[in-house]
């Protein structure tokens, strides 16, 4: 789902040790939301400010204080998921509890309270109105040349705030597993931006297996391949997508084209950009559960790569064939007149395949090009 941000017309973890890093704490046991209200104390408008397929976000006034909310109501899925859906009540309290644990956290978007209709007894969430836009409808003004493209000062400010966020969320014991340009928000004037829609999130306290969940293009590696599991790594991995997309505004890897499983190709893109792994770069990557199926090939598989801006990267057409320890591209995609060594080093972090070396958001907050001072970054409008 988009989010709450309206769109105006422009005017201008699991437990992991290494080096360094500490067990994660218990997880933390996420209550049920303690505020309730009707649905008589709000008067929503007509205003829509985000639709998804199991839901839509309306722009709303509580009617003793006149604040601007924004109310979630989710809707009945779709016939050919309704099977393995949860129950819409059971899955909006749910992300309730979700937000409600990450309320007083700047860059996650704030919780009010759930509201309950008391004629048909449907719920709503009740969550903090962002006006604004969502990141992906500034990303595709940029992609049709109607936005300017950010500075790097920008996109580390951007960064360093989606960071903060998902720390905030990891500390907490959350993964949202959706992570992407669609649920960021960003409020007038480009200042704050804010993560939402937990519709999808879970406790690291949850039983597996977790499921595949979230949208390809931003989900991590050891998901494609099947780990039952789902921890922050995959947090971070979708914010380091969202990085790549923020230096040059094209998505990391479009979703590829072929004829077979979307993930599976997918998976072939991100190992020909990466690196191809193997038991020395990723340990246990030949006992995940769909390891098997992407041996090397010796003829091109069809997929087909992205077209990047970057005059000096000469990308083939098709996926050619992937070669054990095939070296990552990833920095003739990203060259230093595109961002600094300093950005690269983050970048390349998080879009580390093995999730046992991929930086946690902790980790890429202290390393030295967040020691830059970004004060000055809204030299330009963005929204």
């Amino acid at each position: 789902m988009g989010g709450h941000a309206v769109k105006k017309r422009r005017v201008v973890v699991a437990k992991r040790t290494g080096p360094g890093r500490s067990a994660t704490k218990k997880p933390a046991v996420i209550k049920k939301p303690a505020a309730y209200a009707t649905t008589s104390d709000y008067e929503e408008e007509k205003t829509c400010l985000g639709e998804g397929a199991f839901g839509v976000v309306f722009k709303a006034h509580h009617r003793a204080t006149g604040q601007t909310v924004a109310i979630k109501h989710l809707s009945s899925p779709p016939p050919e998921v309704a099977s393995d859906a949860p129950d819409p009540s059971e899955q909006l309290l749910r992300e309730a509890r979700f937000l409600e644990a990450c309320n007083g956290d700047p860059h996650v978007v704030g919780f009010h309270c759930v509201v309950r209709d008391p004629d048909t007894i449907e719920l709503g969430l009740v969550m903090e109105y962002v006006p604004g836009q969502s990141l992906r409808d500034i990303l595709e003004d940029q992609r049709n040349g109607t936005a300017p493209p950010f500075p790097e000062a920008t996109v580390r400010a951007f960064m360093r705030q989606l960071l903060t966020g998902a720390k905030g969320m990891q500390e907490r014991s959350i993964v949202h597993r959706d992570v992407k340009p669609a649920n960021v928000l960003v409020a007038e004037g480009a200042e704050v931006l804010k993560i939402c829609d937990f519709g999808l999130a879970i406790s690291t306290s949850d039983p597996t297996p977790h499921g595949e969940v979230g949208t390809v293009l931003y989900t991590a590696p050891e998901l494609l391949l099947g780990k039952p599991d789902t921890d922050s790594l995959a947090d971070t991995w979708s914010l380091g997508c969202i990085m790549a997309e923020l230096v040059d505004g094209e998505i990391l890897l479009l979703r590829a084209q072929r004829m077979c499983d979307e993930g599976l190709a997918y998976l072939w893109s991100i190992f020909w950009l990466l690196g191809t792994p193997d038991d020395v770069t990723w340990p246990g990557f030949a006992s995940l559960p769909r390891a098997a199926e992407m041996p090397p090939r010796a003829e091109p598989t069809g997929v087909r790569l992205i077209s990047h801006r970057a005059p000096n990267f000469d990308g083939p057409a098709l996926m050619p064939p992937l070669k054990p320890g095939q070296r990552s591209r990833l920095r003739e995609l990203y060259p230093e007149w595109t961002l600094s060594d300093e950005g690269f080093e983050v970048m390349s972090g998080l879009l580390t395949c093995n999730p046992e070396k991929r930086l946690t958001a902790a980790e890429a907050l202290k390393l030295p090009w967040f020691a830059e001072d970004d004060e000055d970054y809204m030299t330009r409008s963005y929204c």
